[in-house]
């Protein structure tokens, strides 16, 4: 976000100049309030600039203007996601760059404008690109005079501008898209059709609510005679078409879920269109105007009909009703006044009223589906409580990384489902929530290990299921939890600390930072084995994607051996019937187990009817999404950690489950004993910024090297000024084959692609500057 880093640099030079103080989240509260009201100024004055340049005075400009940034849009993407306001500062760019391609056949402007937008943010890229390919289409459909280029010139003047932007925005763009594709969404599960009328832009929509004026405008004949009008008009009306198609949605939120975050587009239509309709009011009949207005009445009943069958709560949906009705009666009261009177006076209330009635729509969306849907809960009190950062648990973070220094601990917690706590509280954590990181953790987790995070969702990891191999293997030392759920600690953790309404354990079996292993299994040959299994062969060897003769003894599955008992439900076949409240199975143990270490229990859990729901087994909670759930992973099979007890209970809602593939693995936790005890010693080692070095005296011949770093695409790795490669061990993390004697090692990381896209971004430059002389050469 360009916008963002401009904010950061003011702030920066305010701080260092000291005329404010260092700056904390409530500092950035409520800068975000200030550099969205100086965004919205920004959009307001280009787009003005933009709808002047196809001659329109300067008032009909702002009138459109107030149409594009007072849309609901620019208030949703403000609020909820900051930095997706910035995707409407370019749409204007855009255009006027592209008009002075069209007209003039300068490309400078879009080279300009497509390479910021690039660096920008590669997603709202995506999406403005598609809107420069409809917008290209529907000017060479209706040009707007008989001076423009070409079309072919056109067309290669905009693909040349297009892979020059590319290239200079590679250094910026490369490693960000490559991040997006390399992370891992499950496909959307549902039917998306062709067209859904599920969303009323006239009365309450989420996404835009089409202006008064712009319908009565849609149906003046005469207006269609300027080709402005008629070019607006019409590419309004496509869009409004893709905005009730949820493929159309797709489609821009890149083939995946249906998402509707690209409708300012059609916002920056409808405000062209009300501006150039303002210029031509002033020569329209007053019959030609009553029968717009009886028709924009028709159609206002029609979709007021229609909103009686939306999912809206019937209070909110009277008052909207009754607001968005007195909008209308105004705005066509003021029309019939403009075009019967036709004074300055008459159409400055008007212009006037636009202004006026944007920002009275917005306020009310604020209230209904901004405010009252959740931002009313987000406060200063908020900020400091224990969903977001309490001084109790800031304080308990601090103690640890005052203790551990630089050891690179890593610390199991989470404020209630806020995965990015790590980045809050700034520590080391085990939880993320992001659409761009490393593809490889999410297999970790879902697959690999069927890690439950104890809530199904994408674009996220959380926490390590309290499973004290992997705690051990990824130096997660550290366990902060309420003091409500201390049982669940992981095995092998000690209380160490405590506060107020939290409770601190630390592992009392870990294992260095830098591992070497003697033995290698094969990713291949523990396809079949047990996630329990997997974890045995990382601590006792490293696990690599290769074949390997070393073989691993796997642990028994005890579920043969285990009574099955059904507590307010039916249970066979695989099926699970629950009549009660909550109900589900007990698993009565064989009681020759011993007392201490862990159960490891796996199972396939899925409601038949789609549904969402919690499952818990002994005193661990996880939940399960709805069928429709765009987050859903579609991921049935889970493997839960309890400690020790007589019985294992599982329990669900009432309702109707797809219950198999149980499994029941002792944990006895000799492997990860025998580990820790024989890595006392560890190699020193430095890291400052993006450089890893240490060095190792192999004196024990072993074979690998494996660090609990992801493998990412990027590091680089030199053993005695040798290049050398890096294997992906471990299934998620980073390994490298070692020499015998003496190990000078350094691991040096740039973003992916680096040297080719900062080489891109140069050639970018030179091609920029050599293709636009000769443009203005040729012109």
């Amino acid at each position: 976000s360009l916008f963002f880093f401009f904010t950061v640099c003011l702030v920066g030079l305010l701080e260092l100049l000291q005329i404010i103080s260092p700056p904390d989240i409530f500092f950035w509260a409520h800068a975000a309030i200030v550099a969205s009201i100086v965004r919205l100024s920004v959009i307001l004055l280009v787009s003005t600039f933009v709808y002047q340049s196809f001659n329109l005075p300067v008032t009909a400009a702002f009138s459109g203007a107030a149409v594009y940034g007072l849309s609901i849009m620019y208030f949703r993407h403000a609020v909820f996601w900051e930095f997706f306001a910035d995707a409407m500062l370019w749409v204007p760019f855009l255009v006027f760059s592209i008009e002075k391609i069209i007209r003039e056949g300068r490309p400078v402007f879009f080279i300009a404008t497509f390479s910021l937008m690039l660096i920008n943010n590669f997603y709202f890229a995506y999406v403005n690109l598609i809107f420069v390919i409809i917008y290209l289409l529907f000017r060479w459909l209706l040009p707007l005079s008989k001076q423009e280029l070409p079309k072919k010139k056109q067309l290669l003047l905009v693909v040349k501008s297009g892979l020059i932007s590319f290239c200079i925005s590679a250094v910026s763009f490369i490693p960000a898209a490559y991040g997006f594709f390399n992370n891992e969404r499950p496909s959307y599960q549902q039917e998306i059709p062709l067209f859904s009328f599920d969303d009323n832009l006239l009365f309450s929509s989420r996404f835009i609510i089409l202006p008064a004026l712009f319908s009565v405008f849609l149906f003046m004949r005469s207006f269609y005679k300027n080709r402005v009008f008629a070019f607006f008009a019409c590419l309004s009306f496509f869009l409004v078409l893709l905005h009730f198609s949820p493929l159309a949605a797709s489609a821009f939120n890149g083939f995946s879920a249906p998402q509707y975050r690209w409708e300012y587009i059609l916002s920056f239509s409808a405000g062209g269109a009300v501006a150039v309709g303002l210029t031509l009011l002033r020569k329209v009949s007053l019959y030609e105007v009553i029968t717009s207005i009886i028709a924009t009445l028709f159609v206002y009943g029609l979709f007021g009909v229609l909103q009686q069958k939306l999912p809206i709560a019937s209070g909110q949906l009277n008052k909207l009703l009754m607001f968005i009705l007195l909008l209308l009666l105004i705005t066509v009261v003021a029309v019939f006044v403009c075009s019967w009177k036709k004074n300055q006076q008459a159409f400055f209330l008007l212009q006037a009223w636009i202004l006026l009635s944007g920002v009275l729509v917005v306020n009310v969306y604020q209230k209904y589906a901004v405010y009252d849907y959740s931002v009313h809960q987000v406060s200063s009190a908020f900020l400091k409580s224990d969903a977001y950062n309490s001084k109790e648990q800031q304080q308990l973070i601090e103690k640890i990384k005052k203790q551990e220094g630089n050891s690179l601990v890593r610390i199991d917690w989470m404020a209630k489902l806020r995965n990015n706590t790590p980045i809050v509280q700034q520590f080391n954590g085990t939880s993320l929530y992001s659409s761009i990181f490393n593809q490889e953790l999410l297999f970790f987790y879902w697959h690999d290990l069927q890690v439950d995070m104890s809530r199904e969702s994408v674009s996220r990891y959380a926490t390590l299921g309290n499973r004290a191999n992997l705690h051990s293997l990824l130096r997660a030392n550290y366990w902060i939890r309420e003091k409500k759920k201390s049982s669940q600690a992981p095995y092998g953790f000690v209380l160490v600390d405590e506060s107020e309404h939290y409770v601190v354990y630390k592992n009392t079996l870990p294992l260095p930072f830098i591992r070497t292993a003697k033995h290698v299994f094969s990713e291949t040959d523990l396809k079949s084995a047990s996630p329990l299994d997997r974890e045995h062969a990382m601590l006792t060897g490293v696990v690599l994607n290769r074949k390997s003769s070393t073989k691993l003894p796997k642990e028994k599955n005890h579920i043969g051996t285990t009574g099955i008992k059904e507590v307010g439900a039916f249970y066979g076949n695989g099926r699970l019937v629950v009549t009660e409240k909550i109900g589900g199975i007990d698993l009565i143990l064989d009681p020759s187990f011993s007392k201490t270490g862990d159960f490891y229990i796996h199972l396939f859990v899925k409601n038949f009817e789609g549904k969402g729901f919690p499952l818990k087994v002994n005193e661990y909670r996880t939940t399960r999404k709805h069928n429709k759930s765009i987050y859903k992973t579609g991921l049935n099979n889970l493997v839960i950690r309890v400690p020790k007890k007589e019985k294992i209970s599982i329990r669900v809602p009432k309702g109707t489950y797809e219950l198999k593939n149980i499994e029941l693995y002792e944990e006895n936790y000799q492997e990860l004993k025998t580990a820790s005890e024989k890595s006392k010693n560890e190699p020193l080692f430095k890291w400052k910024k993006n450089v890893l070095t240490l060095s190792f005296n192999n004196q024990t011949k072993e074979k690998y090297m494996v660090l609990p770093i992801p493998y990412e695409k990027g590091w680089e790795l030199r053993i005695n000024g040798d290049k050398t490669p890096i294997d992906q061990a471990n299934y998620a993390w980073t390994g490298f084959a070692l020499k015998k004697g003496i190990n000078h090692i350094q691991l040096v990381y740039y973003p992916p692609y680096f040297r080719l896209a900062f080489f891109l971004t140069l050639a970018g430059i030179v091609s920029a500057i050599l293709f636009l002389k000769k443009a203005d050469t040729n012109r």
